[in-house]
């Protein structure tokens, strides 16, 4: 009985192990798809900066086109000046000129914001281009960590499932269909030790005549508290 509890307790260990590796497993693709959603997130960032670099240009030619024809404008009218007869038509004129102008001196304040926000920009997409590089090597690095990792796994993973194999086949039958009886209602965990009469599954105090049964290993003993296989472990 003996080497049996033995072959369960390195079963358990093998099963054990192989979740810890399936859960890190698992958790594979989330944490690739993390490290692109980063990457992403920073290359739209810099997308929409961009976008909004094109647009403040746009409008900065539009605003020179306006001042070009404005200032066409104005030489037409002040041309005029000299050929005007009355003094309501001389007045009227020269309003019109001020309001050019007023007009003018307004898209020259919005041309001189537009060329400050494109300058901050620019710098800020010159720094992004630097801190992108360095993002992508990072991403880069741990991704293929991750894949080193995930592989040297999946090989153990493998390593542990026959393991597993070679140990199931030699505990009996009828025992291993308990162990698994056992494991399901127990959370994973069927076969716990017990030092100085206490089960190390559960932390009660089981019996002095069963802790005493134990050093015997003559016969599968459960824990009164909480159900496991439990065994004797030397202090």
């Amino acid at each position: 009985m003996k080497e049996q509890i033995d072959n369960l307790v390195k079963l358990q260990g093998i099963e054990t192990e192989s979740n810890r590796i399936r859960s890190i497993l698992s958790n594979v693709t989330q944490r690739l798809d993390s490290l692109s959603s980063m990457l992403n997130e920073f290359e739209q960032t810099t997308k929409d900066e961009e976008l909004r670099l094109d647009d403040l240009e746009k409008n900065y030619r539009s605003y020179k086109s306006d001042i070009e024809m404005n200032t066409s404008r104005l030489k037409k009218s002040q041309e005029r000046l000299g050929f005007i007869k009355t003094n309501k038509e001389y007045q009227s004129l020269l309003k019109e000129i001020e309001d050019v102008k007023t007009i003018n001196s307004q898209i020259e304040d919005q041309m001189l914001e537009g060329l400050e926000q494109m300058d901050d920009i620019e710098r800020v997409l010159a720094d992004r281009d630097n801190e992108y590089k360095k993002l992508s090597e990072q991403v880069n690095s741990e991704k293929q960590t991750i894949t080193r990792e995930t592989e040297k796994n999946n090989k153990r993973l493998a390593e542990l499932d026959a393991e597993w194999k070679r140990f199931s086949s030699k505990i009996d039958p009828q025992l291993l269909k308990i162990y698994f009886k056992v494991r399901d209602k127990a959370g994973g965990i069927a076969v716990a030790p017990v030092k100085d009469a206490v089960c190390r599954g559960c932390n009660m105090n089981i019996p002095s005549q069963m802790y005493n049964d134990l050093r015997r290993c003559d016969s599968l003993k459960f824990c009164p508290s909480c159900q496991r296989i439990i065994y004797w472990k030397d202090t």
